[in-house]
Order: structure tokens, then sequence, then C-alpha cells
């Protein structure tokens, strides 16, 4: 595939990144529900590891955002109208989520009434308890992870769509590059 077809290296980065962050987010999102309430000690620590990556994928988020705007993606190929559309609708949704998820789970962890902590350093209080607007914040991000995950799981079938399907290569565009193209020349023997 042509290199200007492809997207950069760095952004390909921060797809695969994102994308395995992402992953583990929900995993432990869902498991640490199952972890009992008492003793607070192994549930405290899956939730504050849970609120520390939410907020390295914010960062995440935003790097991405910004590499994006001075780097425009490249063309899609020929497709009809209504999956470029529907491709554009859903990574500015995954865009979206993967920016407000972090932001509500960090304004619900403010008003908790706990210290949100960064993978051990503790945040600025700037928010009293308040539980009301707790558990509305929590419901939010509830919803918005449903939401989410209903949009990766669209993305990968369009994934699956174009490598099974199509075959068209549109794939190429994010995969790793694992050696330069270059040109190769034979040389003769006792050259």
């Amino acid at each position: 595939m042509p290199t200007s077809a492809r997207y950069t290296p760095f952004a390909v980065f921060l797809h695969w990144l994102l994308a395995a962050v992402v992953a583990a987010q929900f995993a432990l999102g869902w498991l640490m529900q199952e972890i009992a309430k008492q003793a607070p000690g192994p549930r405290a620590a899956a939730f504050n590891l849970h609120k520390s990556i939410g907020l390295a994928i914010l960062l995440l988020m935003m790097v991405r955002t910004a590499w994006r705007a001075a780097h425009p993606p490249p063309e899609l190929p020929a497709m009809p109208h209504w999956q470029r559309v529907a491709a554009r609708a859903n990574h500015l949704l995954l865009y979206a989520l993967l920016v407000a998820m972090p932001l509500v789970g960090y304004l619900g962890s403010a008003v908790s009434g706990y210290p949100v902590r960064f993978f051990g350093i503790a945040l600025p209080a700037w928010a009293g308890r308040h539980d009301a607007l707790k558990e509305a914040l929590s419901l939010v991000h509830l919803a918005g992870a449903w939401i989410l995950a209903a949009a990766v799981a669209l993305h990968l079938a369009a994934v699956a769509k174009h490598v099974w399907i199509d075959r068209d290569g549109l794939l190429a565009r994010m995969a790793w590059r694992w050696r330069r193209d270059v040109a190769v020349t034979s040389a003769a023997p006792g050259e």
C-alpha cells in the first residue's frame, strides 16, 4: 500500500496502544464489580487502577486528537457512500466516548468523597461529596460503557468485513509496518 494511503507511524502506534488499553480497561471495569466490598483493600485498589487507566486514556486521547488535527487521515478507498458515512460517524463516536468516559468517571470520582488517585498520586480535591450527583454520573458512565462496547463491536465488524469479505486491503492503512518498502536489486555473481 502506498505511504500516502496509510496512517502515520505515530497514529498507528496511538491506535494500537489505545486499543490495548481500552480492552484492558473494559476487562478491569467488569471484573472489579465482582470484587467483594469487604475487605475494602482489593476493591479500592482495583477501582483506583481503573480510574488511573481512565485518566491515562484521556491523556492519550488528547494527544491523539491533537495529532489527528495536524495530520488528516488518508482518504478512504472507493466504497458506497453509506459506508463512508457510517465509518466517519462511528470514528467520531469512538473519539467522543473515549474522551467523555474518562471525564464522567473522573467527575463521579471527584464527588464520591474519596480521593482520586493517578497511579498512586492523590490529585487535588476540588469538590465535596455529593451522593446524588455521584449516582447520576455512575449511571452515565455505565450507559457510556455499553455504547462504547457497541461502537467497538461495530468497528471490529467493519474490520472483519473488509478483511474477509471485501478483501480490499483497508486494514493495511492501520497495520504495523514490519519492514521498509525498498527496491531490491539482484547483484550478479561475483560482484
